[in-house]
């Protein structure tokens, strides 16, 4: 594996690994790997002979009072973890090789980033948005491999790769979870003992929700009672619970097309979210 982090360098080894015509697969992270990233790029090998992963904390998706500074790095252990899973090449630009002096663009996607996390962290897709982009025109992909957790951040990088005709296949991957059920996630490292036993009433909560709305159940009481349950194992604020469209992410009030239940909230010092689909009958 090659770990580069000077944009001259990784166009190089970009070109060599294009030059067999076979597809590349990227895997844009931001480090602190665990077993979901890992399963990102063994999907990657599904799709493709060259996988490349991106490692970039990206200062421009957090806001100014989220935890950019506090963000778990351990870029040695991540290296060790990809160099053993076959990847290619390890990307590791620094901030100022990808945001240089006098950066002056910025991405955003409307519609899809509007409501939900657009709302409870303004900015943040922006971020992403400009970032996955960066990353693209630096790697070159033929495909890109997505979790589903960051749900509406996949809906969004969909959306800008088609109004942008990138011609980049995007592939999500099904969230991966803990045997208990929690979803997997870097930030699980900031939990204490009481509240990771705590942060199972997320999807446990998302689960009876979409158990009532699938029996036919009103779709703002299941709505409430997710709210409810959150709040009586310490989630504070509890962002949002809400039904969507799995496509445009419009809230939904009745189940008559496939949807998404989509929830985010607070458990001491960690923001955790979640999703899960929801079929209409």
């Amino acid at each position: 594996m090659q770990t580069l982090s000077d944009l001259p360098a990784l166009r190089a080894a970009i070109d060599a690994l294009k030059s067999d015509g076979k597809p590349l697969v990227l895997v844009p992270t931001m480090g602190a790997l665990h077993d979901g990233h890992m399963a990102l790029v063994e999907e990657a090998r599904r799709h493709g002979r060259h996988v490349v992963v991106s490692i970039f904390v990206n200062p421009k998706q957090f806001g100014p009072n989220e935890d950019l500074a506090a963000y778990p790095r351990r870029e040695a252990k991540d290296a060790q973890m990809l160099s053993a899973a076959g990847v290619d090449i390890l990307w590791m630009p620094t901030v100022d090789v990808m945001y240089p002096a006098g950066f002056a663009t910025n991405i955003s996607v409307s519609g899809v980033s509007n409501g939900l996390d657009g709302a409870a962290r303004p900015g943040h897709f922006d971020g992403v948005a400009t970032v996955v982009t960066k990353l693209f025109n630096q790697v070159r992909p033929d495909v890109a491999i997505f979790g589903e957790k960051d749900y509406q951040q996949l809906a969004v990088i969909r959306q800008m790769v088609a109004d942008l005709d990138l011609g980049i296949e995007i592939v999500g991957m099904p969230t991966q979870r803990a045997e208990d059920g929690l979803a997997l996630s870097s930030r699980n490292a900031y939990l204490s003992d009481d509240e990771r036993k705590a942060a199972l009433a997320l999807p446990r909560a998302l689960g009876e929700a979409k158990r009532q709305i699938e029996k036919g159940g009103a779709v703002e009481e299941a709505l409430a009672k997710a709210v409810t349950m959150l709040s009586a194992q310490g989630f504070d604020p509890v962002d949002y619970v809400t039904l969507c469209d799995a496509v445009t992410l419009e809230p939904m009030h009745v189940l008559d097309r496939p949807a998404r239940l989509l929830g985010a909230a607070r458990l001491g010092k960690t923001r955790l979210i979640d999703n899960i689909a929801v079929d209409a009958a």
